[in-house]
């Protein structure tokens, strides 16, 4: 009796475990810009009102198909009709609630609230608040960056000072899109190819990062502007304004279950405020995701950027005075210009072996040919770059506490070939412009470095994370001078190699309450040195030469206060950077580089976000953030120059940016921002310093659906209201040659508007 009992409930039993397996559906929740699993994700069913949580995987399981509300603190909660199998659930994050984003800076996904490091997240909603045309305004509201620009394709990015004393463009910063390395094999860094709206998100990670090897300044991460599951989207933008300003977008995503794929195509034409300021690019940008199984996704990502750009160059304080609007005179004789191809590649294959266990690998490569006719001679250069980075990330527990861990390595090789000539534009009658002569040198370079790191957090307590890493790094440099060898151009060729470097780091944050975190980090940095700076005047590659290496020391604090409308992040840092790296001019375009001492960095960074108002009908929100910047040179001894004691060239003593912005739910926005900068010391003896300026900018905008699929933007802008007059960059140190005057000012842009409608179709 009983086995006939046994089998009866056994044949009752195993059909409704059946349709519950059936009827049980899986999935996974991600961040829809870059990728990241999220966990603790609150998942309710609007039939039942059942409610599951997403794991550490952010892995979900339901026991029906349906409906269902997704939501997760920093991010936007979505309702997903869930029936398949298998669903990806892509959520965005909520500019309103930064502190509980979860942010990938460091390949460790962390809430922003529980890092370690000065960690600054720029959203869709940053970078919409100013005109596209320009990264700068948007990068300069960080507290402890700045980008100077003395034209779209001449800029400078600073990060607490590091990378001032570079001349002409960006270094000693690192700066990735998605995982493919925009920094060159010489450190240098170039991220304002991109178009403005193909970036979703940026972080900024302060400090030296031992997941990413040289950098003393940071690290920038752009994230592209991900391909959404489940839509297919066509947008349009055009864009018009001052100084002939034309640019036009096309911005395409098709998206399935399991695959997607964008695509975004840019032109933009300016003639420039400034004399021989011309300026033409297009770029075109393509990113797709396949979600190949439960365990495996593969990416692909390129970006390709044709530019062709006049140079005004920098100008004499009397013509920046009297005539702000002219270019440099030589360079407007021989019509000077930048004509470049660039492109980068990289394909990323991210696999899930258990829980505790992934792999993300992804490989990459970039090319660049440019052509650049300049008063002294015309440089015509190629690039070609490929590389690897490969890392596992995992966790486990170590005396019951979790520990998360990553470690891993990036290989990356890059050949570079250029040779200058003779520019004969003095030759011809005005107006020719530039005209190639005989060839001057002809140089290739091979630079090659790998970087190996493990970074652990580690829970210590409930509240308590601490942070180690390690990085070490081999960097190499081989030159072939291809130029035939004389007396007055002897044989350059060579081969320079750093002493292995190692870089550790330190971190702990602690939740002093559920809001409100304190943190602290110490990092150890180091700055590549380009292989021209280690070029002697005869020829020879100076072996004595050092790597600028220094320690980084911050605290600080995060959180939101006042139910939680405030969130604010203050940070006090000091940064010792040894073995002073100077380029000393011999010639009209020629460095060699010199060790000359140390830099001290003493600062405080501030970042408040307030929402005054958050009504259905109306939101009101305001943002400040301010920088001190108490920037010396503790030791700095130049031939019998001796400097110590100066300020830091190239920095300002401060900035303050200001701003609010408003939306509404019958369609109209807008927002106003406020900056100011310091004064800047121009020279190292400190004799002449920049004014300081305020700046003030407008936008307002109309948002209306026309249709349930189809909606459009209009909007006008306004920069620089009050039309103040300022440098927008400064050249550090220019010299003077015979009676022709030193050169320090980039005049920026005085009061100018853009306006522009954008419109989207929803199939």
């Amino acid at each position: 009796m009983r086995f006939v009992f046994k089998t009866i409930l056994v044949c009752i039993l195993l059909p409704m475990h059946t349709m519950i397996a059936q009827n049980s559906f899986k999935g996974k929740v991600i961040d829809i810009e870059n990728g990241t699993p999220l966990n603790n994700v609150n998942i309710t069913s609007l039939t039942d009102n059942q409610s599951y949580v997403s794991n550490n995987q952010g892995e979900f399981e339901v026991t029906q198909s349906g409906n269902y509300l997704f939501k997760k603190t920093g991010y936007n909660q979505v309702e997903v009709h869930v029936s398949q199998s298998y669903k990806i659930i892509q959520l965005s994050i909520n500019p309103s609630e930064l502190n509980e984003v979860v942010i990938n800076a460091n390949q460790l996904p962390k809430r922003l609230k529980t890092a370690t490091s000065t960690v600054n997240v720029i959203s869709t909603t940053d970078i919409e608040r100013a005109n596209s045309t320009n990264i700068a305004p948007t990068l300069s509201r960080i507290p402890g960056v700045l980008m100077q620009t003395g034209a779209l394709n001449t800029n400078r990015i600073t990060i607490r000072g590091v990378g001032s004393r570079n001349l002409y463009g960006t270094a000693k910063i690192r700066a990735y899109f998605k995982d493919i390395p925009l920094t060159n094999g010489s450190g240098e860094t170039n991220i304002e190819d991109f178009e403005l709206t193909s970036i979703a998100r940026m972080e900024i990670d302060k400090g030296s990062s031992s997941v990413y090897g040289a950098g003393l300044g940071g690290t920038i991460h752009l994230t592209p502007q991900n391909a959404y599951l489940n839509e297919t989207t066509a947008n349009g933008e055009f864009m018009f304004g001052s100084f002939g300003l034309f640019k036009e977008v096309i911005n395409v995503n098709h998206g399935s279950e399991k695959n997607s794929f964008r695509a975004i195509y840019s032109n933009t034409h300016t003639d420039g405020y400034r004399a021989n300021g011309e300026y033409d690019r297009q770029t075109f940008t393509l990113n797709t995701n396949h979600f190949l199984s439960e365990k495996d996704e593969l990416t692909f990502l390129m970006s390709y950027v044709d530019l062709f750009a006049y140079i005004p160059s920098s100008i004499s304080q009397n013509a920046y005075i009297n005539n702000p609007s002219s270019a440099a005179f030589t360079w407007q004789q021989a019509k000077g210009y930048e004509d470049a191809q660039r492109g980068i590649f990289g394909l990323s294959w991210n696999h899930e072996y258990n829980d505790h266990l992934k792999q993300s690998t992804s490989v990459f490569t970039s090319f660049g040919s440019g052509y650049e006719p300049r008063p002294f001679d015309i440089l015509e250069d190629d690039t070609f770059a490929i590389g690897l980075r490969s890392r596992l990330i995992g966790n486990t527990t170590l005396f019951g506490k979790n520990l998360d861990w990553t470690i891993g390595g990036e290989v990356f090789r890059d050949n570079y070939k250029y040779g200058t000539y003779v520019n004969r534009y003095q030759e011809f009658p005005e107006g020719t412009g530039s005209v190639q002569g005989d060839q001057l040198v002809d140089f290739k370079e091979n630079r090659s470095y790998f970087n190996v790191f493990l970074e652990t957090n580690y829970n210590l307590t409930e509240k308590t994370m601490l942070t180690l890493g390690l990085n070490y790094n081999q960097t190499s440099y081989d030159l072939d001078d291809r130029f035939m060898v004389s007396d007055e151009d002897p044989d350059q060729s060579g081969s320079y190699e750093f002493n292995g470097i190692l870089s550790p780091k330190l971190g702990i944050s602690h939740l002093v309450s559920e809001d409100i975190a304190v943190y602290s980090d110490i990092s150890h940095g180091f700055s590549p040195i380009t292989l021209l700076e280690t070029l002697m005047p005869d020829g020879q590659i100076n072996q004595d030469l050092k790597p600028e290496t220094g320690w980084n020391f911050e605290v600080g604090t995060r959180g939101t206060v006042i139910k939680n409308k405030l969130f604010f992040n203050l940070a006090l840092y000091r940064m010792d950077i040894k073995n002073l790296l100077v380029s000393r001019r011999t010639a009209l375009d020629q460095y060699i580089g010199i060790n000359a001492g140390r830099t001290q960095h003493d600062g405080l960074e501030l970042a408040l976000n307030y929402n005054i108002l958050t009504k259905e009908s109306f939101t009101l929100g305001s943002f400040v953030s301010y920088s001190l910047n108490d920037y010396t040179f503790k030791e700095f001894v130049d031939d019998t120059d001796n400097f110590s004691g100066n300020d830091l060239t190239g920095v300002p003593s401060d900035v303050f940016n200001a701003g609010i912005d408003f939306n509404s739910k019958i369609g109209f926005y807008g927002n106003i921002n406020f900056q100011y900068v310091g004064s800047i010391p121009m020279t190292d003896s400190n004799s002449l310093y920049s004014d300081n300026y305020k700046l003030t900018n407008l936008k307002v905008g109309y948002r209306l659906n026309i249709t349930q699929k189809l909606r459009t933007n209009i909007f006008y802008g306004l920069d620089n209201i009050f039309d103040e007059k300022y440098a927008s960059q400064v050249l550090i140190n220019a010299p003077a040659f015979g009676t022709t005057p030193a050169r320090f000012y980039y005049p920026g842009n005085p009061v100018n508007y853009y306006a522009g409608i954008n419109v989207n179709y929803n199939f």
